[in-house]
């Protein structure tokens, strides 16, 4: 891989973010460089005001990507984590579909939730959330778990994956190696998990198991610290977890994508750049760099990406290594990624918070 080449490849790992609701040049200018791989919609950045806007931006955001488009990737889950607000469906948390434990009823949620994300050019889901809830005293997972027995929340995360995916959506079960069982918010410190690995594999690993039978694009993994197989690095930093149990003993073969690496349980310990080439070096295939408060620093997500090139260059990333992981982003683009232009007003106004979608919505709340 000479180095010429591998600047304009090297982007495909970065899902990054930008503030305000229209491209900055100088997002424009680091996709020009390093071909982005794509980006994450938010809130609190001023990405999102109005159907017809986000459709707009999405259209854009997509044509940032040189030989394939960027992903334009949102986490929509229902509940507190929703991007997406009124006139949009708005979900009730997952906690109300696991108590449900209705497969049908988890397939018109998906296949509804899709057809708003897909309608406004969204094409990656961050969802659904894996973890299983098995600590009350859990401050960040909570209500977003879909339950507190693994096989419940097998059986549906499977089926939302499923119908995400069937609509042309990609989907993504998080946060491996499991985040359910903590007493800390890895957005502020390093949570920590005690149990051995039979444990994990009993418990924690079945939804992930399942997703992975279920052929779901991407899985994100946590940050936090399982001593038990790595005493020394968090998960999203560990090759022991990323690379030896999710990609050879588990067997996915999609995309590894890290959880935001500018959360604290992470950017307190370790410099961006340094994260990043941790990230990629454990196995993951794409990272994510969301900003901090209401705020993007897209310097800070060039300086990541020259640190990959040069890690590259030093050989403390092998070119095979990058080379698998640039191809696994290439396959999931060339499986879910069409060309898409923006409906017109009067067709999103008809099918975003449609009576349809709000009847399921209600449906599932019913279960609270």
């Amino acid at each position: 891989m000479s180095p010429q080449p591998l600047r304009r490849r090297i982007g495909q790992l970065l899902i990054g973010s930008f503030s305000g609701s229209d491209i900055p040049v100088e997002l424009r200018s680091l996709a020009r460089e390093f071909d982005l791989g794509g980006v994450t919609l938010f809130g609190r950045l001023g990405n999102i005001e109005v159907p017809m806007q986000v459709a707009e931006l999405a259209f854009d955001l997509r044509a940032l990507g040189r030989e394939l488009p960027a992903w334009v990737g949102i986490d929509q889950e229902g509940g507190r984590v929703a991007r997406l607000r009124s006139p949009f469906t708005e979900w009730p948390p997952m906690a109300v579909l696991g108590r449900s434990g209705d497969p049908e009823l988890a397939r018109k949620f998906a296949g509804a939730l899709a057809a708003e994300l897909s309608a406004v050019g969204i094409s990656l889901d961050y969802a659904p959330v894996l973890d299983i809830h098995t600590n009350p005293k859990n401050p960040v997972i909570g209500d977003r778990a879909l339950g507190e027995k693994p096989e419940m929340v097998a059986k549906l995360g499977r089926v939302i994956i499923e119908e995400l995916q069937r609509a042309g959506l990609a989907a993504c079960g998080k946060h491996f190696p499991g985040h359910g069982d903590t007493a800390a918010d890895s957005h502020v410190e390093l949570p920590l998990i005690e149990h051995p690995p039979d444990r994990l594999r009993a418990v924690e690993f079945v939804p992930f198991k399942a997703a992975i039978e279920a052929r779901v694009a991407f899985i994100m993994t946590a940050h936090v610290l399982v001593p038990s197989i790595d005493d020394a690095r968090p998960a999203t930093l560990s090759r022991r977890i990323v690379n030896d149990i999710l990609r050879d003993e588990l067997k996915f073969d999609g995309v590894i994508v890290s959880d935001d690496l500018q959360m604290k349980a992470i950017a307190d310990r370790y410099p961006a750049s340094e994260a990043v080439v941790a990230a990629i070096a454990a196995g993951c295939d794409a990272v994510l760099m969301c900003g901090a408060g209401s705020q993007a620093n897209i310097e800070l997500q060039a300086q990541a990406l020259e640190a990959l090139v040069h890690a590259v260059e030093d050989e403390q990333l092998s070119v095979k290594q990058v080379e698998a992981a640039l191809a696994r982003n290439r396959a999931a683009k060339e499986r879910f990624l069409r060309d898409w232009r923006p409906p017109t007003a009067a067709q999103l106004k008809s099918l975003i918070g449609s009576d349809q979608h709000r009847a399921i919505s209600e449906q599932m709340a019913s279960f609270a």
